[in-house]
């Protein structure tokens, strides 16, 4: 028996639609260093309108993908929405990427169109010889004529190429199983992968930030989107705003804590989104020049665990709530949010808090062991994270067709890597990434743990923990420090620190100092790289009796 609901297709173009016309006064702004330049979202509607009139022009139809080599700003944003809604597909394109890996995901993806910023056409000249599909160049906030682009690519100014275009557009109906946006994975392992998000995927995922239990966005916030839209389909951010009303603060390429701090001061936005580092840098910022932030009702953070000790200054010095989230590429990537159960005060609170949260509805969750049996959540049995649901990918992408390595899939199940455990009420705490975890003597040590830990030390700025070979015991932790700034510390010091928080066994003896913890394009730790250092005897160790 069917029902007899109408099949109403969950477009984007609806969903833009809808914001224009009935959400048309919230608005999107970017920071320019002196103050914002705004947009509302009627507007917006009206220029990507003539976004999808000028890309038809240059004869971009269903499943064309169009690049942006963006920063967060309203032109990014108009190409967000208006690029999925005529059917073409958004590929937003990592401006941190390595220049072999940037080329790679372009070509990879095909793209035909690139919409670059102004600021950032000197990077953007270096890789466009190589790419291979591109035939339209657009910028936007700068002077075309400073891109030489090689024979068969033309070159235009964004402003007089949207003034050029008619302020509405047919959008199309499709399916909602089309593509509407792809991103790469950071490609910390081998080449980056593809994921294709739908306008069903994306229409869901947006229901779920704006819900009570995801980031519970409304038309009364302003969110300051600091993560790049370029990294992980942005959060969903975009999107929910769409959906919710909010109106949106977009940073550009201002993202040091001086200029962050200044836009909160001048905008007062209610949410914002961000890394771990982000926040490491603005709590800095903070007690050099202290503000109040109070403004902000939650910061949401994602991409790698947020140290106790952070959450704890936000909150008791600030009363700002840092709430943590875990999710990917692959699930668009809303995987969990660590609001705690409605009732529970003190210490029991923040036990959840230090989570990385609760699955909503639409994320199915197991955890498997190395013998690929599942194992209980009972909140203490350890597995690697598996996932599935409508907002999580089932493939990579590839030009010959969906991928499905048996390394990231399990009958239907994204194998994301993750270790960790969930408790009977659905809270997962992750323990490491498989491939981080620490083997010492058949037991596991886990790397996050003691990095959060030792951050904890005031003289701390940032930890990173790897495994190094050791001929008793097979892996033991070394730990690569950052120091605050004008800070001292010694090691001896920094192990007794964490004495009365591990087990003796798990206590780090190899030690380093250094200026600086290598990152990934998205703002994670690059232990990779950091091992590499090891291996090379780049690092200065001292190990401790």
């Amino acid at each position: 028996m069917l029902s007899t609901m109408q099949d109403e297709p969950l477009s984007l173009a609806t969903l833009l639609n809808y914001a224009a016309t009935f959400q048309g006064d919230a608005t999107v702004s970017t920071w320019t260093g002196a103050g914002v330049r705004t947009m509302t979202f009627r507007e917006m509607g009206a220029d990507a309108a003539r976004l999808a009139n000028a890309l038809r022009g240059f004869g971009i139809g269903e499943g064309d993908r169009v690049g942006t080599f963006m920063w967060n700003n309203n032109e990014h944003m108009v190409a967000y929405v208006g690029v999925p809604a005529m059917g073409a597909v958004l590929h937003a394109l990592n401006i941190r990427l390595f220049p072999e890996q940037l080329v790679y995901v372009a070509n990879h993806a095909e793209d035909q169109v690139v919409i670059v910023d102004g600021t950032l056409v000197p990077l953007f000249a270096q890789y466009l010889p190589s790419l291979k599909t591109v035939r339209h160049v657009v910028v936007a906030n700068g002077d075309p004529a400073a891109l030489t682009a090689p024979a068969g690519v033309q070159v235009h100014d964004y402003a007089e190429l949207l003034a050029a275009q008619p302020d509405t557009f047919d959008f199309p109906v499709i399916d909602e199983r089309s593509a509407s946006g792809m991103c790469y994975t950071s490609g910390t392992t081998g080449d980056p992968k593809g994921v294709v998000y739908s306008h069903r995927s994306n229409w869901l995922h947006a229901a779920q930030v704006c819900a009570p239990n995801g980031m519970g966005f409304t038309a009364e916030d302003t969110i300051l989107a600091i993560v790049p839209l370029f990294h992980a389909n942005a959060w969903g951010l975009p999107y929910a705003a769409l959906m919710s009303g909010s109106n949106v603060l977009m940073p550009d390429r201002f993202l040091q804590p001086a200029p962050l701090l200044e836009m909160m001061a001048a905008v007062k936005p209610t949410f914002a989104a961000a890394v771990p580092t982000i926040w490491g840098g603005v709590l800095a910022g903070l007690a050099a020049a202290p503000q109040d932030i109070s403004h902000l009702r939650t910061c949401v953070v994602g991409g790698a665990a947020v140290p106790p000790s952070m959450m704890h200054a936000f909150e008791e010095k600030f009363g700002v709530t840092l709430l943590h989230a875990w999710g990917m590429t692959e699930t668009s990537p809303l995987g969990t949010v660590s609001h705690a159960p409605p009732g529970v005060e003190g210490e029991q609170r923040w036990a959840y808090r230090y989570t990385q949260g609760k699955f909503p509805a639409g994320v199915q969750a197991r955890l498997v062991a190395d013998d690929g049996s599942v194992v209980p959540a009972d909140g203490e049995s350890l597995g690697e994270l598996e996932v599935r649901g409508p907002w999580i990918t089932g493939s990579y992408y590839s030009p010959d067709g969906a991928q499905v390595d048996p390394d990231k899939f399990d009958g239907g199940w994204l194998r994301t890597g993750d270790v960790g455990k969930i408790s009977p009420d659905g809270y997962l705490t992750l323990v490491d990434r498989s491939k981080d975890v620490i083997k010492s003597g058949g037991e596991w040590i886990s790397s996050v743990d003691l990095e959060n830990a030792v951050v904890g030390h005031p003289a701390v700025a940032e930890a990173a923990v790897i495994a190094i070979p050791d001929p008793k015991w097979d892996e033991r932790p070394l730990v690569a420090v950052v120091l605050a700034q004008d800070a001292e510390a010694e090691p001896a010091q920094l192990r007794a620190f964490l004495a009365d928080k591990f087990a003796k066994w798990q206590l780090p003896e190899h030690w380093t100092f250094v200026p600086e913890i290598p990152k990934t394009s998205v703002g994670k730790f690059d232990k990779k790289r950091l091992r590499a250092q090891h291996a090379a005897g780049d690092l200065t160790i001292t190990t401790l009796p």
